[in-house]
């Protein structure tokens, strides 16, 4: 029974949601401010992205564990919560930066555009994340979806500029970089094998 409860995918939903409550405590109670939270919610979004973007490399890498299907299962609940995160962290930033004019004096800086394009990338992923637009889509859901690529290059120059510190980003991205990498010469090495077909 416990392990049906634990497997459930509403669970792992409700575990997506864990690190926003306290926030939204936090926000609620006057404990916190949306400039305090700021880092907080955008450093989940970006873990979410990243653990979502290392599924299918792990997959490839332990070929045949139990463990990467269970995570092949939830890859798409990782990505929404990115950017259900991402979502929070925009609506922190609006409300701490109090207008437009204010974020628009700032828009062109290097940590600033590359979090709005990131984010405006991730809308469509996020609203064609499910089984009726995989459907609807047909051909067209893979190549939309490789756009996640571009959009974590973006969250990761955000993440690096927007604090003008490269270490905490690259800690956070790095194993994501060697496990694509291993992808990419996996599948090199498939291209070049000799095909044993007669």
């Amino acid at each position: 029974m416990l392990l049906r409860i634990l497997n459930h995918p509403w669970f792992f939903w409700l575990l997506l949601c864990v690190p926003a409550v306290p926030m939204i405590a936090g926000l609620a109670s006057g404990g916190a401010t949306a400039e305090m939270l700021l880092h907080p919610s955008g450093e989940f979004s970006g873990r979410f992205l990243i653990l979502a973007l290392m599924v299918t490399p792990l997959g490839l890498l332990f070929r045949g564990a139990r463990w990467t299907r269970w995570l092949m299962r939830r890859r798409r609940p990782l990505g929404v919560a990115a950017f259900g995160y991402a979502a929070f962290h925009t609506l922190l930033y609006v409300v701490d930066m109090g207008s437009l004019k204010a974020m628009l004096a700032e828009f062109w800086a290097l940590g600033i555009w590359t979090g709005w394009v990131a984010f405006a990338i991730f809308i469509p992923l996020a609203v064609t994340s499910n089984d009726k637009a995989v459907r609807q889509l047909r051909r067209a859901w893979q190549p939309l979806h490789r756009w996640v690529y571009p959009a974590a290059v973006l969250t990761l120059l955000h993440w690096i500029f927007v604090h003008n510190n490269l270490g905490p980003a690259l800690v956070h991205f790095a194993p994501l970089a060697l496990l694509q990498a291993y992808r990419i010469f996996y599948f090199m090495r498939r291209r070049s094998a000799p095909s044993t077909t007669t």
